[in-house]
């Protein structure tokens, strides 16, 4: 059971930092555990909540390598997961049919009808993945995104301009108005 309590995919995405000392919940159908081989596999909509990460899936795989390192393997038609990003007041939520996470590497991979939502922001791709430790992205088209409007699969991204907290009329990166005021220094022209 220890390697339950270790499970997570709780390092990708610049996740909250506190979650990884909270709590493993989890509920499924079925759930098997071989100690032997440090395997433990839950059957049957299967979710795993950690704060404020929620996985679900229809199955989930959770093996632990000799140096404790944990490796979870998600799988769901989609599998999803949730969770809030570290100093933000948002999430970022993904949809992949195999979601798979390496936690010596910390790094995670979404397999095959795979995308990612944070706030308004989007990407899609047949496989998507994340470095934590150099925060790369890596997106990849193919056929499992290929629609009649994109018949090769291409990658689709929607990326929303910064928000403004400027007065309406001001783009981003736009600075209030400057009041005016009248000059103190200048003198009246003088007629000639």
């Amino acid at each position: 059971m220890a390697i339950i309590a270790g499970c997570l995919l709780s390092g990708p995405v610049l996740a909250e930092k506190a979650d990884r000392t909270k709590p493993v919940n989890v509920e499924a159908d079925k759930l098997t555990i071989d100690d032997a081989k440090k395997e433990s596999v839950f059957e049957g909509n299967v979710t795993l909540t950690q704060g404020t990460l929620m996985l679900k899936a229809d199955r989930i795989v959770v093996k632990q390598d000799a140096q404790g390192f944990n490796y979870g393997f998600a799988y769901g038609k989609p599998a999803y997961f949730r969770q809030k990003r570290e100093g933000y007041d948002e999430y970022i939520e993904g949809y992949s049919e195999r979601l798979e996470y390496d936690g010596k590497k910390d790094k995670m991979q979404m397999f095959t009808n795979a995308e990612i939502r944070k706030g308004s922001d989007e990407v899609k791709g047949d496989y998507i993945s994340y470095d934590a430790v150099t925060e790369f992205y890596q997106v990849i088209g193919g056929p499992s995104v290929a629609t009649t409007g994109n018949p090769k699969g291409r990658v689709r991204a929607t990326i929303q301009p910064p928000q403004s907290t400027d007065k309406p009329g001001g783009g981003p990166g736009t600075k209030p108005a400057v009041p005016l005021k009248p000059s103190t220094t200048l003198r009246e022209p003088q007629e000639q």
